[in-house]
């Protein structure tokens, strides 16, 4: 018996090195290549450079838009974080405190509906409906992503609301609280978790977006964001493999960061909203 627990914590640790090697074993070569010239990753991809190099970035931030693309991504990025942390948890309050009522009940199930749809389905419809619109760009992005993030932001916090005892509001109410004033002054602490949850899968999304940004700023390159900039990168430098993973190195450094220091939010959310009084 101990040795059948000790083959499977064994088993356990393997596969848990395994898990580890796969996902830094990437990041590993995309570091080092940055710091190499191109003869010295072309004769040995994975060893560590020689010296340290720094030619590759003082090339892409000298001959391309790279500050023009990352400018891009740090606005969308950031207006529509903006706008999804203040009307997302407004509408969840408000669906949540009014849930029997069969408007609020309908909205709810409505809005939910948009995670039965896979986004392969609407694509093109929604392509065409935003070229009707005039919207191939920066604002039509904002508002594609302020528009699905509703989606899943709603599912998340009508449940987390619905799960806080009324008592603390009916005690704001008896001490003289409108409905705002509570929910700005109580409500908003105490969703805090979840607001940084969603802060956190969201803004990932909105910087490493791929797909949004392909179908609706690849008019022009003026437009572009970091991962449109990444995937034209090769077509430009296709043999020079460093000065790629010098993009990728630095498009990831800003978001992993902001990951480091937000990510115990996400425990914290998800623990909180599975305790209920």
């Amino acid at each position: 018996m101990i040795k059948e627990k000790t083959i499977w914590k064994l088993l356990g640790k393997m596969v848990m090195i395994f898990g580890i090697v796969l996902t830094l074993g990437p990041m590993y070569i995309m570091i080092i290549t940055a710091f190499k010239p191109l003869p010295e990753a072309a004769k040995s991809f994975f060893a560590l450079p020689s010296a340290f190099y720094i030619g590759n970035f003082v090339e892409l931030f000298s001959r391309n838009k790279f500050w023009n693309y990352a400018a891009n991504s740090l606005m969308i990025s950031t207006i529509s974080m903006t706008i999804v942390v203040f009307f997302v948890p407004t509408v969840s309050y408000a669906i949540a405190r009014n849930f029997n009522n069969r408007y609020y009940r309908f909205l709810y199930y409505y809005i939910l509906l948009g995670l039965f749809v896979p986004f392969q389905i609407i694509m093109l419809p929604l392509v065409k409906q935003m070229t009707k619109l005039n919207l191939l760009n920066r604002q039509g992005l904002i508002l594609l992503y302020v528009s699905f993030s509703l989606i899943r932001g709603v599912f998340l916090f009508v449940g987390y609301i619905r799960a806080i005892p009324r008592d603390i509001e009916e005690a704001a109410y008896i001490d003289g609280c409108n409905v705002f004033s509570t929910y700005t002054r109580i409500i908003v602490h105490l969703i805090k978790p979840m607001i940084a949850t969603l802060m956190i899968i969201d803004i990932l999304w909105f910087w490493n977006d791929f797909m949004l940004p392909l179908l609706l700023l690849n008019k022009s390159s003026d437009y572009w964001t970091l991962p449109l900039f990444q995937y034209n990168f090769k077509t430009q430098y296709s043999f020079n493999y460093p000065m790629s993973f010098t993009a990728y190195f630095m498009s990831m450094v800003p978001i992993v960061i902001i990951y480091c220091f937000l990510q115990k939010y996400i425990i914290t959310g998800i623990s909180a909203g599975a305790v209920k009084s």
